[in-house]
């Protein structure tokens, strides 16, 4: 059974694995490309293989068969090198004494999938790509906090901040730290920064590179032919690795609905793999039930949640703007009516509808157990909650059915 380290992401999100009796045969074999083809399907197409200018998961994770960051975070919560020949700390230097600068030490004998070789200077250009406003790349929030980087020499460099910064391990680090190489992108390293062939054909460090980016029409279930988007992945060569990587190619097919993904995996068995499967839950239980594959909700470290407004969105300030922090909200402003919705809403027939991947939630953050709460807990209680908005004054003196105070509707 094939393995899957990618994350639920929405509603109903099921991640589907198949069982690859074909393929999975050889997992003990050493020899590259032993594994045959892996076949991937994601309902939501990836429109480009530039971690830096991607717009969603989809092209993040297009990206990570080909690139990878200097360290990235296990299921624990624990940096893991892959670039870096060390994650750095205070007990070896690498992490300053006074938090304002981390130096990296990287791995040596690294090529990039063209043979040339990955040096200090990549992760220096790497950060000039993503931190150039004519670039207008998706990552750049990650590099806010530096303010240069030192190069010591091709395997050794600096990361000086701007101020203390206990968050040294966010840049150059997990999804938007992916390490491009200059000699590919230095030519479009401005304004003309999707016209890189390399946004599509990507060439890294990694166990795979991009042999091509094909658009156009495929039949992907029984006679429906839908436009799609096919990236065929080939081994590097020059992998460091030289067992690895395991499958000879990896496919990924994206674009249809998350239905047809669905059973494209469970029903037709034309694909090993889907992700982020919007779809109803019994549905997917029933086709799984065919025997053809397997539903995994694997952990996740994300909640669907309602983020609210605590500004007043129906005033404007004297230049327009709306939802201005000068106007506090007349409701969502008052701590017992946020309480009150908070012992309103019933998280737990909430979580049924995600089937087996649901549970509720009270916490942001609720994975990995390194960094979540323990100290948090939620209760459905209407009677409670109705109680707080007494005390506060909101009642309904009219009898419309919604409280007022001070002439102020609670109706959002």
């Amino acid at each position: 059974m094939l393995v899957s380290r990618f994350r639920a992401g929405s509603l109903f999100t099921l991640i589907l694995v198949v069982f690859l009796f074909g393929n999975m045969t050889h997992v003990g074999a050493t020899q590259q490309g032993q594994g045959g083809a892996l076949r991937l399907l994601f309902w939501q197409a990836p429109t480009v293989v530039n971690p830096h200018l991607s717009i969603g998961s989809k092209d993040l994770t297009a990206s990570r068969v080909v690139y990878e960051p200097l360290a990235t975070f296990d299921r624990d919560g624990r940096l893991v090198p892959f670039l870096a020949a060390e994650i750095p700390s205070l007990k070896n230097g690498g992490v300053a004494p006074d938090g304002r600068s981390v130096t990296w030490t990287l791995k040596r004998g690294v090529t990039w999938a063209d043979g040339r070789p990955f040096t200090a200077d990549d992760v220096l250009f790497t950060f000039e790509y993503a931190t150039n406003p004519a670039v207008r790349a998706t990552s750049r929030a990650s590099y806010r906090a530096v303010e240069r980087i030192e190069i010591i020499d091709d395997h050794r460099l600096t990361v000086h901040f701007r101020d203390v910064n206990p968050a040294w391990a966010v840049p150059f680090v997990g999804s938007n730290g992916m390490i491009i190489p200059r000699h590919l992108f230095q030519d479009y390293a401005g304004a003309n920064a999707h016209e890189a062939p390399a946004n599509l054909l990507a060439v890294g460090t990694g166990p795979y590179k991009v042999a091509a980016f094909e658009e156009g029409d495929i039949l992907i279930i029984g006679d429906d032919v839908v436009s799609m988007v096919k990236i065929i992945y080939r081994p590097n060569a020059h992998f460091r690795e030289p067992e690895k990587p395991f499958f000879g190619t990896v496919e990924l097919i994206g674009g249809g609905d998350a239905a047809k993904a669905a059973e494209a995996v469970l029903q037709d068995g034309s694909v090993d793999y889907a992700y982020n499967l919007q779809v109803d839950i019994a549905i997917l239980e029933a086709l799984e039930a065919l025997g053809k594959g397997k539903l995994l909700a694997p952990p996740t470290n994300r909640i669907e949640r309602i983020m609210l407004n605590f500004a007043d969105p129906n005033r404007e300030t004297e230049d327009g703007e709306r939802s201005s922090n000068r106007y506090p909200h007349p409701v969502l402003s008052d701590p017992s009516v946020r309480r009150a919705l908070a012992l309103a809403v019933d998280r737990a027939a909430i979580a049924k509808l995600y089937g087996r991947a649901g549970r509720p939630a009270r916490n942001i953050l609720i994975s990995p157990a390194l960094f979540a709460s323990s100290n948090t807990t939620w209760e459905y209680d209407l009677e409670e909650a109705a109680a707080l908005l007494e005390a506060a004054g909101w009642v309904d003196s009219d009898g419309d059915g919604v409280r007022e105070k001070d002439g102020v509707r609670l109706n959002l």
